[in-house]
C-alpha cells in the first residue's frame, strides 16, 4: 500500500498538484492539518481515500482534530501536533500515541520534517509542502510504503 503524507498546505495547492502527479497513484492521502478550508480540494485531487485532520489555522473546520485508524495491521494515529506541544519536543505526543496503542504516529504543525524510529513507535512529521522552515526551505512530503508483511518503508522527499 502507497501512502502519500503531507501537512500545512495553507490553501496553497499548487505543489500538492505537482506531488500528486509525481506519486501517482496513491491507496491513501494523509494530510496533517492546516489546509485552511481546502480540505475538499484536496480529497478532490487525490482522487483515493483520504484521512484529514484540523490544524491550529483551520478556523471553523468540521475537521476532526485527531484520528485513529488501521492499515495493512498498523495501528496510526495522526493528528496536527500542536495540541501536544511538537514544536518543543515530541515526547508528549509519543507518550499519547503509545497510550492509545498506536505503532505510528504522524503530525505536522512545525513545516519541519522529522522521522524517528523507536523499537516500539514511527514518529513522522513531512514538514510543509507550502511553507517549509526547515534550513534550505525546500517544500517536502512523505511516501510511506506498507506490505503485507508488516514492513514500513519512509521516504523523506522534497520539491
Amino acid at each position: 500500500m502507497k501512502i502519500l503524507i503531507v501537512s500545512d498546505t495553507h490553501k496553497s495547492h499548487r505543489n500538492l498538484e505537482r506531488i500528486l502527479k509525481e506519486v501517482h497513484p496513491v491507496d491513501l492521502l494523509i494530510h496533517l492539518g492546516d489546509t485552511e478550508g481546502g480540505e475538499d480540494d484536496i480529497a478532490a485531487l487525490a482522487d483515493c481515500p483520504s484521512h484529514i485532520v484540523r490544524g491550529n489555522n483551520d478556523f471553523f473546520s468540521e475537521l476532526p482534530q485527531e484520528e485513529e485508524f488501521e492499515v495493512m495491521g498498523h495501528h496510526i494515529f495522526i493528528t496536527h501536533g500542536h495540541y501536544y506541544y511538537v514544536a518543543m519536543s515530541e515526547e508528549r505526543l509519543k507518550e499519547e500515541a503509545r497510550a492509545r496503542g498506536a505503532d505510528i504516529v504522524m503530525y505536522g504543525h512545525t513545516h519541519r520534517p522529522s522521522l524517528t524510529r523507536d523499537v516500539d513507535l514511527i514518529t513522522l512529521n513531512p514538514g510543509s509542502v507550502a511553507y517549509p522552515r526547515q534550513e534550505g526551505r525546500r517544500p517536502s512530503y512523505m511516501v510511506m510504503e506498507l506490505d503485507e508483511d508488516g514492513n514500513v518503508e519512509i521516504l523523506q522527499e522534497y520539491i
